[in-house]
């Protein structure tokens, strides 16, 4: 970032933040653009109306003062002259507490609206959700109303409106001031209809509105009661919300806050008689001085910056920083943090600062109160709440849809109370050095943490940096390719990561063609992965049962990047000291790095290795800018959310929107693709993922990709994808990517699956539809690549291993394993899909589908690879024959452990947990036992 980004990202950004989050609540709930429109105006206005009231009552302030003073500077400037002036002058100001730039404080007002003015200007204009959107008379919020049209020329109307309202504000405002006063503000009206009337109606109407708010309020002003109106004023807009909240709310959780955002709202016209019921209580001030106050204020906005906008973001960019890096563009995270820490400052150290500077010196000491509490809350809420909502992909979204029961709300908001009390009672004691030691111990605390977040960011960017250089050193010039043979001996070994067993049936049932286009394979439903994540499952399958997890801890003296390299390199060695011509794509956690180190296999001849992952991505640049994009502002909310109450934490994370307006926009067609995914429901999203698509097209280009040789070389080659992981909804019944995707006609008529001896598959969750449409999507071009063999002479002669490393844990074999009383790992994985993969083999020669239900695991792979055409295969390095008698155990071990190679990745898996099957049948709950 540059250092007027940095500039406008602190004054502006947190207001454009608000803008977005208070819109995209209003098009919500009324999916009305322009009603939200009137919604944002209202809202912003009611949150800075005690800013607003506080300046122009300083403002007056200021001018009562100039007038008291006005006569003697006038005496002055007459008797005397130069520096003698200037010296009485100043003389004068001091003796009267009176200084030069309190001349400032008449246009505070002005001063205040200017950067409101430009987030506004610069927020609205670039709204989606506003193109094409109607209201009323206005065609298109979008663009500029033209709503008067005379001979051919057009007029827009609004801004017109929006200057006459403006000026007869100011003339009721301005009502027995100076002409100066007058002429600044009308002066200003008609800047505002230049600047604005060509701008797109919604602003234009937006600001209309303000213009409208700021009339009534001025109206209000001249009244004999304004603060009584007022109160009314916001008690009639507590008891609409109240009104419109439970009509169209349906959540319990939504009708409570409704309900508590409209009790707020009262309190303007009580505040006389609480203040009064106050006195009648007895209430005693605290005992911290006013200087003191301002201290543990201070204090407490420095810590509050640290936290959300240092500490929190790099904490969740240290966990895997390689998911936030783009190789083939590279630019370190740390400017994700920048940008976080920009938006801290400019949320707590500009705008809660400025609001409490321009507070009483009373409210002061009720803000630092308030903000003590908030700050205790914020740690308690960051350390002990809001972690187990699963994985987190770089955009900032859980995988699953985050579930809360009912005991964590009141858990949650029982502990928040008794730390708010603690808070309050420490206050009310006039324990202000035990504040002031907490908030620096708790500063230096969260600095020295996020330093050493910070340096792990650096040391993990700089060692990608130095493999993205490599990476680009080499020649990427030509199309990764490997050859078949059709005369000789084909293997392919293709590691589809996390495709689901259980859907094959019913994906073969759904489009017959496939069914046909995989004749030739056998389907293993009863396979068995021996980890849940791919750093365990993937070794068994290019090693075989040397490599499962168990065995893997029994080496505890190396370490688990040896024995993972090891494992990449068990079928490629053996297959290349018996003549065949080797090719490895995408080998995954190559050298235990997130993004393949491929120079490890630099040092063995023979070997031709490929990074496929998004060589075939079109778009490369538009994707990764929109990827910045969504993580930039998704970081800050991210931290935001996590120092949020739990019973706010739904509306905050918001699916993974964070409150993102344009979430609402038409996405038009998919010439112009949108790289921010968001699921709707299970039949409905917007948005693309980036890295499905850079994995989808490199199925899609395997035709591509394939030489066809007429010579009688024999040939091995190792592919891994992820289609099937980074998974997102697809369109019906095409299964491809579109910027919207609604399925709900489609799965209305075809949403039961159906498949021969299996019971009917519905799909009710995200998960499920995202899984089974992206495993469809990856069986469909893998289907048009075994055409183009079968075209091209090469299918007979070539043996094809399709498997996976693990399942997921969606609920379509709710085998629920027995974990004993002392240890109960999440229900997730208390789920048998999460350890059966998919594995189909097809022989040599074979020409029929069929299914076996024999015990298999991943970990036969190499054997079944090797089988019949190397004889007696050996271990290179070990010397152990590589054979399947590893599942001849009674008992098989499978591992449930740490999937982050930054954090598992020592010599054995960190904190493992172990359950066994027996009797070499997975799908009964009675097989499976849990060991300690």
């Amino acid at each position: 970032m540059t250092i007027s980004q940095i500039i406008y990202t602190v004054i502006l950004g947190p207001l454009e933040l608000l803008f977005d989050t208070v819109y995209a609540i209003a098009v919500g709930t009324t999916h009305n653009p322009g009603l939200s429109l009137i919604f944002l105006s209202l809202t912003i206005n009611l949150l800075v109306l005690p800013l607003y009231r506080r300046a122009d009552a300083m403002q007056e302030e200021e001018r009562q003062q100039s007038i008291k003073l006005k006569p003697g500077i006038d005496q002055i400037r007459k008797a005397f002259k130069g520096d003698e002036r200037f010296m009485i002058l100043q003389t004068y100001y001091r003796q009267n507490n009176y200084k030069p730039y309190y001349a400032l404080k008449g246009s505070l007002s002005l001063l205040l609206e200017i950067p409101f003015f430009i987030a506004a200007y610069h927020y609205l204009s670039h709204l989606n959700v506003l193109q094409g959107a109607k209201f009323g008379p206005i065609g298109d919020l979008g663009a500029p109303d033209n709503l008067i049209v005379l001979g051919g020329i057009s007029i827009h109307l609004l801004p017109v409106l929006m200057t006459l309202i403006n000026i007869v504000s100011g003339a009721i405002y301005t009502k027995g001031m100076p002409l100066k006063s007058k002429i600044q503000l009308y002066g200003m009206a008609l800047i505002f209809l230049v600047l604005l009337y060509d701008s797109p109606a919604g602003l234009v109407f937006y600001w209309t509105l303000n213009n409208l708010f700021s009339l009534i309020k001025n109206i209000f002003y001249k009244l004999t009661n304004p603060k009584k109106v007022i109160g009314i004023l916001c008690s009639i807009v507590g008891i609409a919300i109240l009104i419109s909240g439970l009509i169209y709310f349906t959540g319990i959780r939504r009708k409570v806050l409704t309900v508590l955002v409209a009790a707020a709202l009262q309190l303007p016209l009580f505040k006389k008689r609480i203040k009064i019921l106050n006195k009648e209580s007895g209430e005693k001030t605290d005992n911290i001085s006013a200087d003191t106050a301002k201290t543990i204020f201070f204090a407490c906005s420095v810590f509050m910056a640290l936290l959300v906008g240092v500490l929190i973001p790099s904490a969740i960019l240290s966990t895997s920083t390689a998911e936030f890096v783009e190789m083939k563009a590279y630019h370190s995270p740390l400017t994700y943090l920048v940008r976080a820490a920009a938006m801290s400052v400019g949320l707590f150290l500009v705008w809660v600062v400025i609001f409490y500077k321009l507070a009483s010196e009373k409210a002061q000491k009720k803000f630092g109160m308030a903000f003590v509490i908030v700050m205790l809350c914020a740690v308690v809420e960051y350390m002990f709440f809001g972690k187990g909502y699963g994985n987190i992909s770089p955009l900032l979204r859980y995988d699953v849809t985050i579930e809360i029961m009912p005991k964590e709300y009141l858990i949650n908001l029982a502990v928040l109370a008794v730390v708010a009390a603690i808070g309050y009672m420490i206050w009310k004691k006039g324990k202000g050095e035990l504040i002031k030691a907490i908030c620096i111990i708790g500063c230096l605390a969260i600095t020295a943490m996020s330093v050493m977040n910070i340096n792990k960011i650096r040391t993990t960017s700089a060692e990608l940096e130095k493999l993205a250089m490599q990476n680009k050193e080499k020649d990427n010039s030509k199309i990764p390719e490997f050859t078949l043979s059709k005369n000789g001996k084909n293997v392919v070994v293709l590691l589809i990561d996390r495709a689901i067993s259980a859907y094959v049936p019913y994906m073969l049932a759904e489009k017959p063609e496939l069914q046909e286009q995989f004749a030739g394979f056998t389907y293993y439903p009863n396979s068995l992965s021996f980890g849940m994540c791919t750093n365990a499952g993937a070794p068994p399958i290019y090693g075989g049962y040397e490599y499962t997890p168990k065995e893997m801890q029994n080496r505890a003296d190396e370490p688990l990047k040896d024995k993972h390299n090891e494992a990449l390199l068990v079928m490629p060695e053996i297959f290349c000291n018996n003549g065949y011509k080797v090719t490895i794509c995408d080998p995954p956690y190559a050298n235990y790095q997130w993004v393949s180190d491929l120079s490890m296999f630099d040092k063995y001849e023979g070997l031709n290795v490929f990074d496929t992952f998004g060589y075939f991505d079109d778009e490369e640049t538009e994707r990764i800018e929109n990827k910045e994009q969504v993580i930039n502002r998704n970081l800050f909310c991210y931290s935001l959310f996590r120092i949020t109450p739990v019973f706010l934490h739904k509306e905050v994370y918001d699916d993974g929107n964070y409150n993102y307006a344009d979430h609402y926009a038409d996405k038009g067609n998919d010439e112009e693709l949108s790289y921010n995914y968001i699921p709707e429901d299970q039949y409905r999203s917007t948005g693309v993922r980036g890295d499905f698509l850079k994995a989808y097209n490199v199925l899609k280009n395997m035709p591509v990709m394939t030489n066809v040789s007429d010579s009688d070389e024999n040939t091995f080659l190792s592919f891994y994808n992820t289609t099937t992981h980074e998974v997102m909804m697809l369109q019906e019944p095409e299964y491809e990517a579109r910027n919207v995707v609604d399925n709900t006609g489609y799965e209305a008529e075809y949403g039961v699956r159906t498949a021969p001896g299996r019971k009917d598959l519905q799909m009710t969750s995200v998960a499920q539809m995202e899984h089974y449409q992206c495993d469809m999507a990856a069986f469909i071009q893998l289907g048009n690549w075994f055409d183009y063999l079968r075209e091209n002479g090469v299918w007979d002669n070539t043996r094809i291993i399709i498997v996976a490393d693990h399942g997921y844990p969606i609920g379509l074999e709710k085998v629920l394993m027995d974990q004993g009383d002392e240890v109960k790992p999440a229900e997730e994985y208390e789920d048998a899909t999460a350890v059966n993969p998919l594995l189909m083999i097809k022989d040599f020669g074979s020409n029929e589908y069929s299914v076996s239900d024999t015990f298999m695991t991943n970990a036969d792979v190499p054997s079944e690879a090797f089988k019949g055409i190397i004889d007696n295969p050996v271990n290179p390095f070990t010397g152990k024959p590589i054979d399947e008698s590893g599942k001849e155990a009674d008992e098989i071990y499978c591992m449930l452990s740490e999937w982050d190679i930054d954090k598992n990745h020592g010599n054995i898996f960190k904190d493992p947990i172990w359950f066994t099957l027996k009797n070499k049948y997975m799908f009964d709950e009675n097989n499976w036992s849990f060991n300690k």
